[in-house]
């Protein structure tokens, strides 16, 4: 079978004989962004609320620290997520004026704090260090040994639209071994754009474009892998906690199940399951 495990359940081994290289989306998929982010979050307020001087006369100051005590985090972080997908999904290639994803997490961070009322009670420097928890995301527990394996044959890489610097913090933070590390940034545009994954292919495969089948997507997010499939490349879905935008059951999450090469649920093992389907 060629190292491919064609007789595995939810692998269509006939399209991945010629693969190559493996891409990778990162958050959400190789790290688990919101436990990481919320847990940072959570524990700075409690360290700002303990320096803080509880017997200030400052009112404003009383109410903001307040504020800060009572705040939900977890729907602070996923707002400030949700910021990040309507920045990518807003940008025009050529039209819209470049930022990266450093930039746009602190600057976001600065917007939702003024509009959760919390502006005010963190330094700028307390901000820009906060807002660079992006770079500190801890990876699910497969993520590490998954792309060990998966490197082994395979040349994995990131194809996520965190800029280089970040995406080599993740790496080196997790211990995630990446064999190369691309991003968004190194071609000007964010997916789901189309030239993040014909750019990928490109330095991945000698030849480009026609040899997009020799590279597979992986994501945790079905629309990425739509749209990689788009620009022919193959597909690996890795099932992750809260992380799906589709509605499970829905007519496109039914068809999905049609059309990518590799389906793995949550619960069934991850980057090692990968592995291990593919003969790894």
């Amino acid at each position: 079978m060629s190292g491919i495990a064609g007789d595995l359940p939810n692998i269509k081994a006939e399209n991945l004989r010629d693969l190559k290289a493996l891409t990778f989306d990162v958050f959400g998929t190789v790290v688990d962004w919101r436990s990481s982010v919320v847990d940072e979050l959570t524990s700075r307020a409690k360290a700002k609320l303990a320096s803080a001087t509880s017997t200030s006369d400052d009112k404003g100051t009383k109410e903001k620290l307040e504020k800060l005590a009572t705040t939900n985090w977890p729907t602070f972080a996923q707002e400030w997520r949700t910021s990040y997908m309507r920045f990518v999904r807003g940008y025009v290639p050529g039209q819209t004026p470049w930022k990266d994803i450093d930039a746009h997490h602190h600057d976001s961070l600065v917007e939702l704090l003024g509009t959760w009322g919390v502006e005010g009670m963190y330094s700028p420097e307390e901000i820009r260090e906060l807002s660079l928890v992006w770079h500190r995301l801890r990876p699910w527990a497969d993520s590490a040994e998954g792309l060990r394996r998966l490197g082994g044959k395979y040349v994995t890489s990131t194809l996520s639209n965190g800029n280089r610097t970040l995406l080599g913090d993740l790496d080196t933070f997790g211990g995630l071994g990446f064999r190369k590390i691309l991003s968004a940034e190194d071609f000007r545009a964010y997916k789901p754009h189309a030239a993040v994954y014909d750019g990928a292919v490109e330095v991945l495969v000698e030849g480009g474009g026609g040899k997009a089948r020799e590279v597979a997507m992986v994501a945790a997010h079905l629309g990425d892998l739509m749209a990689a499939r788009g620009r022919g490349m193959r597909t690996v879905y890795v099932e992750r906690p809260e992380e799906e935008d589709w509605e499970v059951g829905s007519e496109r999450y039914e068809d999905a199940k049609g059309w990518v090469d590799i389906w793995v649920k949550e619960g069934e093992g991850g980057f090692e399951e990968v592995a291990r389907r593919l003969g790894v």
